[in-house]
């Protein structure tokens, strides 16, 4: 066993390894994923979009641009955007004119 091991998980503080060492996948070859949702929202339709390369001013400046292409209304929480209604095929087909891969998520 090497000399030089370092402390990955304690029973007293939980894991204790930092996330850094994950490596940054690049963003072309990034999939950003879209699907409809009801659950949770009082049984009225939302799109979400999530796995969007890029920090929380893309995310805003991308949410903004779907909110006012389809004139709807939605936010950007948690690195998701969420529009209101159900727009999937319409968001999926902005973002591949915006150069982004698309997939359409769940049923």
């Amino acid at each position: 066993m090497p000399k030089e091991t370092r402390l990955v998980y304690s029973t007293e503080s939980g894991r204790i390894r930092s996330d850094s060492s994950v490596c940054s996948s690049n963003p072309a070859d990034s999939v950003v994923r879209v699907r409809r949702e009801t659950k949770g929202r009082g049984g009225k339709e939302a799109t979400v979009v999530w796995d969007v390369p890029g920090g929380e001013a893309e995310l805003k400046t991308l949410g903004k641009s779907i909110k006012q292409r389809l004139g709807t209304g939605g936010s950007v929480k948690d690195g998701q955007i969420v529009i209101q209604g159900d727009h999937v095929a319409k968001i999926m087909e902005f973002l591949g004119s915006e150069g982004f891969k698309v997939k359409k998520a769940g049923g």
